[in-house]
Protein backbone atom coordinates (compact mmCIF):
# COMPACT_ATOMS: atom_id res chain seq x y z
CA UNK A 1 0.00 0.00 0.00
CA UNK A 2 1.08 3.35 -0.55
CA UNK A 3 0.57 7.36 -0.98
CA UNK A 4 -1.40 8.98 -3.46
CA UNK A 5 -0.26 12.30 -2.48
CA UNK A 6 2.88 14.46 -1.34
CA UNK A 7 3.47 17.96 0.15
CA UNK A 8 6.45 19.89 -1.66
CA UNK A 9 7.86 23.74 -2.98
CA UNK A 10 7.74 25.19 -6.08
CA UNK A 11 10.51 26.18 -7.20
CA UNK A 12 9.37 27.51 -10.56
CA UNK A 13 8.80 28.22 -14.36
CA UNK A 14 10.43 26.77 -17.57
CA UNK A 15 10.13 25.02 -21.00
CA UNK A 16 9.90 21.41 -21.34
CA UNK A 17 10.95 20.12 -25.06
CA UNK A 18 9.27 17.11 -26.42
CA UNK A 19 11.37 14.40 -28.95
CA UNK A 20 9.61 15.81 -31.74
CA UNK A 21 10.38 19.39 -31.38
CA UNK A 22 7.43 20.66 -29.55
CA UNK A 23 7.92 23.25 -26.42
CA UNK A 24 5.50 23.45 -23.36
CA UNK A 25 5.73 25.66 -20.75
CA UNK A 26 6.25 23.66 -17.39
CA UNK A 27 6.16 24.46 -13.50
CA UNK A 28 8.87 22.74 -11.76
CA UNK A 29 7.79 21.53 -8.62
CA UNK A 30 10.20 19.89 -5.39
CA UNK A 31 8.44 17.18 -3.83
CA UNK A 32 8.93 15.15 -0.73
CA UNK A 33 10.83 12.84 0.74
CA UNK A 34 7.87 12.58 3.33
CA UNK A 35 7.13 10.72 6.22
CA UNK A 36 4.21 8.93 7.74
CA UNK A 37 3.73 11.41 11.20
CA UNK A 38 0.79 9.87 12.67
CA UNK A 39 -1.77 7.47 11.62
CA UNK A 40 -5.87 7.30 12.37
CA UNK A 41 -8.37 4.60 12.14
CA UNK A 42 -12.00 3.70 11.74
CA UNK A 43 -11.96 2.82 15.82
CA UNK A 44 -10.28 5.59 17.61
CA UNK A 45 -11.24 8.26 15.52
CA UNK A 46 -13.87 7.50 13.52
CA UNK A 47 -12.52 7.51 10.12
CA UNK A 48 -9.28 6.30 8.41
CA UNK A 49 -6.04 8.63 7.50
CA UNK A 50 -2.55 9.22 7.41
CA UNK A 51 -0.63 12.85 8.22
CA UNK A 52 2.39 13.31 6.55
CA UNK A 53 5.20 15.67 7.01
CA UNK A 54 7.65 17.94 5.21
CA UNK A 55 10.72 20.15 5.27
CA UNK A 56 12.83 20.21 8.25
CA UNK A 57 11.75 22.49 11.25
CA UNK A 58 14.34 23.73 13.51
CA UNK A 59 12.49 25.21 16.65
CA UNK A 60 9.70 23.22 18.22
CA UNK A 61 8.05 23.04 21.45
CA UNK A 62 7.38 20.24 23.88
CA UNK A 63 4.01 19.45 22.27
CA UNK A 64 5.31 19.19 18.87
CA UNK A 65 8.14 17.16 20.18
CA UNK A 66 6.30 14.44 21.48
CA UNK A 67 3.79 14.61 18.55
CA UNK A 68 6.76 13.46 16.29
CA UNK A 69 8.42 11.47 18.61
CA UNK A 70 7.37 8.54 16.80
CA UNK A 71 8.58 9.19 13.66
CA UNK A 72 11.98 10.08 15.10
CA UNK A 73 12.10 13.03 12.97
CA UNK A 74 11.35 17.12 13.29
CA UNK A 75 8.97 18.72 10.24
CA UNK A 76 7.65 22.11 9.36
CA UNK A 77 4.38 21.21 7.71
CA UNK A 78 2.14 18.64 8.43
CA UNK A 79 -0.67 17.49 6.21
CA UNK A 80 -3.23 14.50 6.88
CA UNK A 81 -4.15 12.99 4.12
CA UNK A 82 -8.15 11.24 4.35
CA UNK A 83 -10.12 8.23 3.03
CA UNK A 84 -7.03 5.90 2.31
CA UNK A 85 -6.34 2.64 3.55
CA UNK A 86 -3.97 2.22 6.42
CA UNK A 87 -3.87 -1.72 7.25
CA UNK A 88 0.15 -1.67 5.45
CA UNK A 89 1.59 1.48 6.56
CA UNK A 90 3.47 2.76 9.56
CA UNK A 91 4.49 6.08 11.14
CA UNK A 92 8.27 6.83 10.02
CA UNK A 93 7.87 5.19 6.69
CA UNK A 94 9.19 7.91 4.16
CA UNK A 95 7.87 7.66 0.45
CA UNK A 96 9.44 10.05 -2.26
CA UNK A 97 8.20 10.69 -6.14
CA UNK A 98 8.52 7.37 -7.35
CA UNK A 99 4.66 7.00 -6.51
CA UNK A 100 4.18 8.92 -9.29
CA UNK A 101 4.75 7.99 -12.63
CA UNK A 102 5.30 10.18 -16.15
CA UNK A 103 1.83 10.89 -18.03
CA UNK A 104 -0.01 10.89 -14.89
CA UNK A 105 -2.32 13.91 -13.19
CA UNK A 106 -1.85 15.84 -10.43
CA UNK A 107 -4.35 17.75 -8.52
CA UNK A 108 -2.31 20.50 -7.08
CA UNK A 109 -3.04 23.13 -4.17
CA UNK A 110 -1.39 26.33 -3.14
CA UNK A 111 -1.72 29.87 -1.72
CA UNK A 112 -1.84 32.32 -4.51
CA UNK A 113 0.43 35.71 -4.59
CA UNK A 114 -0.75 38.17 -2.36
CA UNK A 115 -1.59 41.73 -4.43
CA UNK A 116 -2.53 43.69 -1.55
CA UNK A 117 -5.69 46.09 -1.68
CA UNK A 118 -6.77 46.38 -5.61
CA UNK A 119 -9.30 48.24 -7.42
CA UNK A 120 -12.16 47.10 -9.52
CA UNK A 121 -10.00 47.27 -13.13
CA UNK A 122 -7.16 44.78 -11.63
CA UNK A 123 -9.20 42.67 -9.04
CA UNK A 124 -12.16 42.36 -11.69
CA UNK A 125 -11.15 43.23 -14.95
CA UNK A 126 -13.64 46.18 -14.90
CA UNK A 127 -12.92 48.19 -18.11
CA UNK A 128 -13.10 51.66 -16.23
CA UNK A 129 -14.93 54.62 -17.59
CA UNK A 130 -15.00 56.79 -21.05
CA UNK A 131 -11.63 58.21 -21.92
CA UNK A 132 -13.16 61.47 -23.10
CA UNK A 133 -15.82 64.03 -22.41
CA UNK A 134 -13.76 65.65 -19.82
CA UNK A 135 -13.82 62.50 -17.52
CA UNK A 136 -10.28 62.60 -16.58
CA UNK A 137 -10.54 61.40 -13.01
CA UNK A 138 -12.88 57.91 -14.44
CA UNK A 139 -10.54 56.14 -15.79
CA UNK A 140 -10.21 53.12 -13.08
CA UNK A 141 -13.86 54.23 -11.41
CA UNK A 142 -16.13 50.94 -10.48
CA UNK A 143 -18.95 52.97 -11.77
CA UNK A 144 -22.74 52.82 -10.15
CA UNK A 145 -22.72 50.12 -7.53
CA UNK A 146 -26.65 49.66 -7.04
CA UNK A 147 -30.08 50.84 -7.56
CA UNK A 148 -32.01 54.32 -5.88
CA UNK A 149 -34.65 53.42 -3.74
CA UNK A 150 -34.73 49.82 -4.25
CA UNK A 151 -33.34 47.77 -2.66
CA UNK A 152 -31.60 50.87 -0.69
CA UNK A 153 -28.33 49.26 -0.06
CA UNK A 154 -25.68 47.55 -1.82
CA UNK A 155 -26.02 44.06 -2.39
CA UNK A 156 -23.81 41.53 -1.19
CA UNK A 157 -21.01 40.09 -3.10
CA UNK A 158 -21.38 43.09 -5.35
CA UNK A 159 -17.96 42.84 -7.10
CA UNK A 160 -15.64 45.80 -6.17
CA UNK A 161 -11.91 46.63 -4.86
CA UNK A 162 -10.35 45.18 -1.96
CA UNK A 163 -7.76 42.20 -0.95
CA UNK A 164 -6.56 40.93 -4.25
CA UNK A 165 -4.63 37.03 -4.02
CA UNK A 166 -3.24 35.41 -0.92
CA UNK A 167 -6.29 32.82 -1.50
CA UNK A 168 -6.00 28.66 -1.25
CA UNK A 169 -6.94 27.35 -5.11
CA UNK A 170 -6.23 23.59 -6.68
CA UNK A 171 -5.40 23.30 -10.39
CA UNK A 172 -6.65 20.10 -11.55
CA UNK A 173 -5.47 17.42 -13.81
CA UNK A 174 -2.10 18.77 -14.99
CA UNK A 175 0.03 16.40 -16.65
CA UNK A 176 3.35 15.04 -15.55
CA UNK A 177 5.86 15.88 -18.48
CA UNK A 178 9.10 14.40 -16.74
CA UNK A 179 10.50 12.71 -13.26
CA UNK A 180 14.12 13.32 -11.16
CA UNK A 181 14.17 11.01 -8.87
CA UNK A 182 17.51 11.98 -7.98
CA UNK A 183 16.62 15.42 -7.47
CA UNK A 184 12.99 15.18 -6.16
CA UNK A 185 11.99 16.74 -8.71
CA UNK A 186 9.21 16.94 -11.06
CA UNK A 187 8.00 18.88 -14.06
CA UNK A 188 4.16 19.53 -14.79
CA UNK A 189 2.24 21.15 -17.77
CA UNK A 190 1.14 24.17 -16.70
CA UNK A 191 0.80 26.73 -13.67
CA UNK A 192 0.56 26.14 -10.44
CA UNK A 193 -0.12 28.79 -7.71
CA UNK A 194 1.90 30.19 -5.91
CA UNK A 195 5.50 32.03 -5.99
CA UNK A 196 8.51 30.27 -5.68
CA UNK A 197 8.67 28.67 -2.21
CA UNK A 198 5.58 28.16 -2.00
CA UNK A 199 4.22 25.33 0.01
CA UNK A 200 2.07 23.24 -2.45
CA UNK A 201 -0.13 19.43 -1.87
CA UNK A 202 -0.23 17.56 -4.91
CA UNK A 203 -2.45 14.40 -5.37
CA UNK A 204 -3.28 12.08 -7.76
CA UNK A 205 -6.21 13.00 -9.63
CA UNK A 206 -9.13 10.94 -9.95
CA UNK A 207 -9.50 11.11 -13.88
CA UNK A 208 -6.23 9.88 -15.28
Amino acid sequence: MTLNALLGKKIGTTRHFHEDGRADCVTAIELGPCAITQIKGQESEGYNSVQIGYGSAKNLNKAQNGHLKKSEKTFKFLKEIRDIETSELEVGQQFDLSIFEVGSKLDITGVTKGRGFAGGVKRHGFKGGPKTHGQSDRHRAPGSIGAGSTPGRVLKGMKMAGHMGSIKVTIKNLEILSLDQENNVLMVKGAVPGSTGTLLYAKKSKKQ
